[in-house]
Formats: C-alpha cells, structure tokens, sequence
C-alpha cells in the first residue's frame, strides 16, 4: 500500500477512539484494555498462520517497551477524554509533532530550525489561550488537560520508538508483540485500580470491539506501516488532521459544542502545527 495512503486510512480510523470512548462511558483504563485486547486477538491467527512471530531479541525489547508506552498513553488519554470534550482533548493529545522535534533536539541532537521553533512558540500560545490565562497564573490545571498533555508526550515517545524499529521488522510482527506488551500493562493497572472487567452491558462490548478493531487493529497497523517509509515528524503532523475528523465526529454523535476560547485557542495550536509542518516541506523540497 501506497504509505501516506495508509496514514491517512489510519488517521480516519482513530479518529473515532474519542467517539468509542464517550459512548462507552465506562472505566477508561478498562476500555483501553479491551482496544488492545480484541485487537490483538484478532491478529494472532493470521501471525501463527503466516509464521509472523519470529523475532530477534533487541526487537523484542523495542517492541515490549512501545507497548508499555502506547499502554500509557491510551490509559491517560481516555481517563483525560472522560474530563474534557472529546475535540479539546484529541487536539491536547495530538501535540506530538511539538515533543518529537525537542526529543529529536535533546536525544537525537537534530536541529529543527527557527520555523520549528516559532511554529512551538505559537502553538504553545494557543494551549494559553485554549486552557485561560487566569488558570495559568494561579495554576489551576483542568486534571483533564493535563493528563492529555501527558498522552500527547506518550505519543511522541511511541512514534520515535516505532520509527527506529520498523525499518526492520514486519508490521504485523511488532503489532503483536507491543499490544501483547499493552495488553498485560493495562490488565495490571485495572487490576490496580480494581476496575470491573467483567460486567458490561452489549452497548458496552460492541464499543469494546469497534475500538479494538476499527481504531486499533486497522488505525495502528496503517500508521506503523507508513512509519516505515515517511519521517516520524511528517507522521506526527499529520496525525493532527485526528483533532478535524473528531470534532466533526463529536459534534454529530454527541452533540459537544466549544466554547469561544477552546475554538480561538484551537486554531491558534493548529497554525503553530502548520508552522512547524512548513519547515518539514522546505527541507524535503
């Protein structure tokens, strides 16, 4: 498949996690638990069938410690979208073009150019103006904006993870393994939390199944394919077009509406995106 072709047949899909998330209306660690789980189920026959499970140790490790990740990140992203509106919090989260440049800068020691750097300074105008500056000044954090903030650093972490690695393994190969990996993280923290796992009503499971399959299976077996062929920066950038669709999406399925500084704040993030997406052009020119 046509990679960006991919990416963009996995953004529509995860676009509806935050749409699965508010329906569902249940623990939101328990939810992300069952994504990964029917996902995975689903996966394993075709990987036993088509031999996909063979895999060197150094990968293995990479792939483990991008499940423990992509776990952390799901788990606060859903508890954050049970906080805030589903478009707020997808928009939060998806910041992860702003971490992979500055990881890129500090680990990889990547310079990123002053486009970079004034498309970061503008967006993080935009999260003041979206979170109100009054809250800023006397430190009154939303839990929910926080917790996005923190998925949207998980985020970052997971694409540069993934994209180091996927040069070399196949896809299906590295999904198993990593949702393996979430799967038994996020059983363990419901476990902590002492969420139910078990009683559910059929509204609820199809949720369950529709999120395993639709955004995790075929959201992130897309995405994972076009990282390795397209730079993680592109990939994560382009992933905003997320915050778009769900928006749409909420805004018919549930009826959210935006206040004036969450719509202000919000355009004002994404042009700071755009900003830093200009200087990626420029440099592939």
């Amino acid at each position: 498949m046509n990679p960006k072709l991919s990416l963009v047949i996995g953004i529509l899909c995860i676009s509806f996690s935050p749409i699965f998330v508010k329906l569902a209306g249940v623990s939101p660690v328990g939810l992300a638990f069952y994504r990964v789980f029917f996902a995975w189920i689903c996966l394993v026959p075709y990987c036993i069938i088509k031999n996909k499970l063979k895999i060197e140790r150094k990968q293995l490790i990479i792939a483990v410690l991008a499940g423990i990740v992509f776990a952390s990140d799901i788990a606060v992203w859903n508890i954050s979208l049970l906080k805030i509106s589903a478009t707020v919090s997808t928009l939060l989260a998806n910041l992860a073009p702003v971490w992979v440049g500055l990881l890129s800068f500090l680990i990889l020691r990547k310079r990123s150019g002053l486009m970079f750097w004034m498309g970061t300074f503008v967006a993080i105008a935009g999260m003041v103006v979206l979170v109100g500056y009054n809250h800023i000044l006397h430190l009154e954090f939303n839990i929910g904006i926080v917790l996005a903030l923190l998925a949207s650093f998980f985020y970052a972490t997971y694409i540069m993870i993934t994209k180091n690695i996927m040069g070399g393994i196949d896809v299906f190969t590295f999904m198993f393994y990593s949702m393996l990996s979430s799967g038994i993280t996020l059983l363990i923290i419901s476990a902590f939390l002492g969420n139910d796992l078990v009683h559910f009503s059929l509204k609820v499971w199809l949720c369950f199944v529709g999120m395993g399959i639709i955004c995790q299976l075929i959201g992130w077996l897309t995405i994972n394919y076009s990282l390795r062929y397209l730079e993680s920066t592109k990939v994560a950038i382009a992933l905003l077009s997320q915050t778009v669709f769900t928006g749409l999406l909420a805004g018919g399925l549930l009826n959210e509406h935006l206040s004036a500084n969450e719509i202000i704040g919000s355009i004002i993030v994404l042009i700071g995106i755009g900003i830093t997406f200009i200087k990626q052009r420029t440099l592939s020119a």
